[in-house]
């Protein structure tokens, strides 16, 4: 049997990791930049991290959810108290994708709505309703286009105001920043006025924070720079620093029902005790603060190499740890050097954007190993 060959591979293989490296059979060293798509959020192989996994297995790895699980209320109290979301219910998934598909079958069930509202160059997953609400046609097949999702352009309160005002929308969907379009801000006011919109035409709010939550932009959400509350806010990527798992975050005026939503392996044993252990490190170790200061220092660092390169760097955009680099050039060339040459991952976003996803760990030292590895490159 051979492997369905979807990926373009780098031909390298990290085999073992720590912190903010990872490392090849031959010993290798690599800064990592990326956390493997923003999924490292407390580093590789943290000890606390790994011997909660061990310990969890040696006890129970798994019963389906017909029974009582207390870690899931575990972790449903140290992830309330540190969002600042106490007052919601947990729906513990898989991923991004089936959070996603699930907090906008629960936002249809509620309003008793077919359509959903999304956002030019939007990313939501890959499965069926999140991929439909995707601006990427070259990833949807004919089935998605079926589905009932319309697209507006982003920071543009005039067109959702006219949409909205059919009543005919189930939810907003959007992200916290958009992360695969290369890293595109939501205008915070924006986002005021959008919440504040969808209050007015009994539409739900789904903020999507899969890649910009837990953290990652110097808030534990990025929706909360903007002062909003969302009906339903959905996570995945950091919430269990590489175990599968994903959430959804409930408004308590949302009422369940039996049998309204479902998941064989969501919030299993497992997956809550390295989500637990994920939640202790980044309090213990103040990792939501120091995503904001090193990622400060980075943007301030990257925006002044802009206006010492002006004809390299086109603009450099980003919150806390989710930075990206557009330059003239081609991303797929410099991430390419940056791999071989100076031994560092990075992601990208399109033609022309690098993307900054790192453990929330990365310190200022990793930052100015990046910024002249970089800057040499230019």
């Amino acid at each position: 049997m051979t492997l369905f060959d979807v990926y373009s591979l780098y031909p390298i293989e990290p085999v073992s990791g720590k912190g903010s490296h990872v490392y090849t059979a031959d010993g290798t060293e690599y800064l990592d930049l990326y956390g493997g798509h923003a999924v490292i959020s407390i580093g590789h192989a943290h000890p606390r991290y790994t011997e909660a996994i061990a310990r969890q297995v040696g006890r129970l790895g798994f019963y389906s959810n017909s029974v009582e699980n207390s870690l899931q209320q575990a972790l449903a109290d140290r992830l309330g108290r540190l969002s600042g979301y106490d007052d919601y219910q947990l729906f513990l998934v898989n991923s991004g994708a089936e959070a996603n598909e699930n907090a906008m079958k629960l936002a249809s069930f509620v309003t008793g709505r077919a359509k959903i509202l999304a956002f030019s160059k939007a990313f939501h997953g890959r499965t069926s309703g999140a991929v439909a609400a995707t601006d990427n046609p070259s990833i949807q097949a004919p089935f998605n286009k079926t589905l009932n999702v319309e697209f507006a352009p982003l920071n543009d309160i005039e067109e959702c105001r006219r949409m909205l005002a059919s009543r005919e929308f189930a939810a907003v969907i959007i992200e916290g920043i958009q992360g695969v379009a290369g890293i595109r801000m939501i205008d915070d006011g924006f986002l005021a006025l959008l919440a504040a919109e969808c209050k007015k035409t009994g539409t739900m709010l789904i903020l999507d924070e899969i890649q910009s939550g837990y953290g990652r932009s110097g808030r534990f959400f990025a929706h909360q720079y903007a002062g909003v509350r969302p009906d339903i806010i959905t996570c995945a990527k950091g919430i269990a620093n590489g175990f599968p798992m994903g959430a959804l975050l409930i408004s308590p005026a949302i009422k369940p029902a039996k049998g309204m939503l479902g998941t064989t392996f969501g919030g299993n044993h497992l997956a809550c005790a390295a989500a637990i252990a994920v939640l202790d490190v980044m309090e213990q170790e103040h990792l939501v603060e120091n995503a904001e200061e090193v990622g400060t220092y980075l943007l301030e660092s990257l925006k002044a190499m802009a206006e010492r390169h002006p004809d390299k760097i086109k603009e450099v955009r980003g919150r806390g740890l989710m930075i990206g680099i557009e330059i003239f050039g081609s991303a797929a060339d410099m991430r390419r050097a940056l791999l071989f040459d100076k031994k560092i991952f990075t992601g990208g976003a399109g033609l022309h954007t690098v993307r900054l996803l790192p453990a929330l760990s990365l310190t200022r030292a990793q930052a100015d190993e990046f910024l002249s590895a970089f800057e040499s490159l230019l």
